[in-house]
């Protein structure tokens, strides 16, 4: 119990952010997050179908595209649609990395991805909430 002279001091309770790390995110870290935000929002397009009518009826904020897909013509005409309706575009190497970063797997108990399937388009039609990530890759869209 307490005495007479204990002053009870009330304590208080800070949120902190995911995205609020130790430093500057990267480009890719970014991406990372920008792409998780948006699928939980229902604002993420997969596949190449889909992504296209995206595109083509104007339906989107980002585009990012694999560089390594096997069919050509599916990169000149991501690209083109980005160019034509000014759509910003960002190419990754790595189409396993593409699909883990979009969703495309099956998270084990100790949250690693296992089987993961490659995507070679991702559209993002709804950024989700406001967040560092998607400032980060704004200013990277500004700078170039």
């Amino acid at each position: 119990m307490s005495s007479e002279g204990d002053v009870v001091v009330p304590q208080e309770t800070v949120e902190v952010h995911a995205d609020a790390a130790a430093g500057p995110l990267t480009v890719e870290e970014a991406l990372e997050i920008v792409l998780k935000k948006a699928l939980v929002n229902d604002g993420l397009v997969r596949g190449v179908k889909e992504s296209v009518k995206a595109l083509d009826r104007k339906d989107a904020e980002l585009c990012v595209l694999c560089e390594t897909t096997e069919e050509a013509g599916i990169v000149s005409l991501v690209e083109a649609l980005c160019k034509e309706h000014q759509i910003r575009l960002i190419k990754v190497s790595d189409s396993k990395k593409l699909g883990e970063m979009a969703g495309l797997c099956k998270i084990d108990r100790e949250g690693n991805a296992r089987k993961v399937v490659g995507a070679s388009v991702v559209v993002v039609r709804k950024w989700g909430e406001e967040s560092v990530a998607r400032t980060t890759l704004l200013e990277h869209f500004g700078s170039q």
